[in-house]
C-alpha cells in the first residue's frame, strides 16, 4: 500500500479504511494532505465560494448532569448561578439577531434533571409561534437521548414531537470522540456513542439536515479520530436516498482554560500544522459529506483561512452570542464585515447561507451588510 495509490483512491471519493486513513495521516507530507484537501473540496463544490451565516447561540439553561471534564459552562441544579432562558430573553434576543439579519438560532442546554418533552416543545411552539420565520437548530443527540430516557419514548417519537412543535434542523452536539474509551473519561453523564449516532440515524430517517462534529485535542488517539470519522461516514452512507443526512461536519479543538481536564494536566496541544493536516483527513474520509467547516472560533482567523485550501468550504457564522466554549478560553471573534474579509483575503468569495446550504441574499438589517470582493480587497 502505497502513498500514490491512496492518493488515487481518495480523489476517486472512495471510502479509506482505518488503516490506510493512519498510513495517510502519519506518512503523508502536509502539502499533499493541503493538495488533497483542495482538490476533494473542488468536486464536492465546484467554485470558489465560501459559505458563511449568521446566526445566535442561545443556552436554554447551564443546568447539566452529564458531567464534561472539559466544560466550564455547566453547573448543578441547587447552583446560585443555574438558570432557565426566560421567554422575554428570548424576546430579546430573536430580534437582535433579526436586526444583524440572521434567521436561525441555535438551541443548546444540557441535561436538565427537571426538563422533559412538554417544556421543550411548548419552546419551541412559543417560539415559532412568536417568531415564524426563525429557524431552530436546537438540541443534540445526547439531550434527544436524555428526553427520550426520562419520558419511556423512543428517540423517533421524540424527535417527532419536537419537530412537530417546530424543531427544524439537529446540531451534532455532544459527539466529541464517537468511542466509548473517551466519552467514558470526559463525559461520564452522556448517553454511549452508539446513542448518539442513533439518534441520528432516526432524525436522517425523518429528513431532518444534521451536522457531524468532532473535538480533538484531549485524550483521544489519532486512531480514535478515524474510528469517529469512519463511523459519521457509515451512517451517512445508511441514511435514505433524497434526504441530506449530515449537510456539513466540523471539527474544532478542545478549549482547555480553567477544565477539570486542564487541572489533571490534560491541555490542548494541536498544533496549527496539525489542525490543518486533520481538516484534510476529514475531507478525505468523510467522502460523502459535501460541506466542512473550519472552526475560526478556536484555531484562530489565520488557521482557518489555511484549511480553506486543505478542504474546507464554510467559514461558519459571526455567532452573536456564544457561550460554552468561550468559557474555556475561546476568544476569537467576527462580525459580518470581518468573516467576509477573511475569505476574501484568503483568496475565495464569500456567499451567505442558510442552514439548508441555500445561497440567500442579506435582507436590510441593521448591523449587517454584504460587500463585494473590491470594496474588501480595498480595505
Amino acid at each position: 500500500m502505497t502513498l500514490n495509490h491512496l492518493y488515487k483512491k481518495a480523489l476517486n471519493l472512495e471510502p479509506l479504511s482505518l488503516d490506510e486513513g493512519l498510513l495517510l495521516y502519519k506518512n503523508a507530507p502536509t502539502q499533499d494532505l493541503i493538495f488533497l484537501g483542495d482538490e476533494l473540496r473542488k468536486k464536492h463544490n465546484p467554485h470558489n465560494k465560501v459559505t458563511w451565516q449568521i446566526d445566535r447561540n442561545v443556552n436554554i439553561t447551564n443546568v447539566c448532569v452529564s458531567g464534561c471534564k472539559f466544560c466550564n459552562f455547566h453547573c448543578k441544579i441547587n447552583s446560585g448561578s443555574a438558570y432557565i432562558t426566560s421567554m422575554a430573553d428570548y424576546q430579546l434576543k430573536i430580534e437582535e439577531l433579526e436586526r444583524y439579519g440572521g434567521d436561525q438560532l441555535l438551541l443548546q442546554g444540557g441535561l436538565h434533571p427537571k426538563l422533559g418533552l412538554a417544556f421543550y416543545t411548548e419552546l419551541f411552539s412559543t417560539i415559532k409561534g412568536k417568531f415564524p420565520n426563525i429557524k431552530l437548530h436546537a438540541l443534540g443527540p445526547p439531550e434527544v437521548a436524555y428526553i427520550a430516557r426520562k419520558e419511556k419514548i423512543t428517540y423517533r417519537e421524540t424527535l417527532e414531537a419536537l419537530i412537530e412543535s417546530g424543531l427544524d434542523s439537529l446540531p451534532g452536539a455532544g459527539a466529541e470522540i464517537l468511542v466509548d474509551r473517551v466519552r467514558k473519561s470526559i463525559s461520564p453523564g452522556k448517553p454511549d456513542s452508539q446513542a448518539w449516532l442513533d439518534v441520528m440515524h432516526e432524525a436522517h430517517k425523518l429528513g431532518m439536515i444534521t451536522s457531524g462534529t468532532m473535538m480533538i485535542g484531549h485524550i483521544e488517539t489519532m486512531e480514535e479520530r478515524l474510528v469517529h470519522l469512519i463511523k459519521l461516514r457509515d451512517l451517512q452512507a445508511s441514511k435514505p436516498s433524497g434526504v441530506p443526512g449530515f449537510l456539513n461536519f466540523i471539527v474544532w479543538t478542545f478549549q482547555d482554560k480553567g477544565t477539570q481536564l486542564a487541572n489533571k494536566g490534560i491541555t490542548n496541544t494541536v498544533s496549527t500544522e496539525e489542525y490543518i493536516r486533520t481538516m484534510a483527513i476529514c475531507r478525505i474520509m468523510l467522502n460523502n459529506i459535501k460541506n466542512i467547516q473550519a472552526s475560526w472560533l478556536t484555531v484562530g482567523i489565520d488557521a482557518a483561512q489555511v484549511c480553506l485550501h486543505a478542504g474546507a468550504n464554510d467559514f461558519g457564522s459571526i455567532m452573536i452570542e456564544e457561550n460554552v466554549v468561550s468559557s474555556a478560553g475561546a476568544k476569537n471573534k467576527m462580525d459580518a464585515y470581518g468573516i467576509q474579509k477573511a475569505i476574501v483575503d484568503a483568496g475565495f468569495e464569500p456567499q451567505l447561507r442558510n442552514q439548508r446550504y441555500e445561497y440567500i441574499v442579506l435582507p436590510d438589517c441593521e448591523f449587517s451588510k454584504i460587500y463585494t470582493a473590491e470594496e474588501l480587497k480595498k480595505q
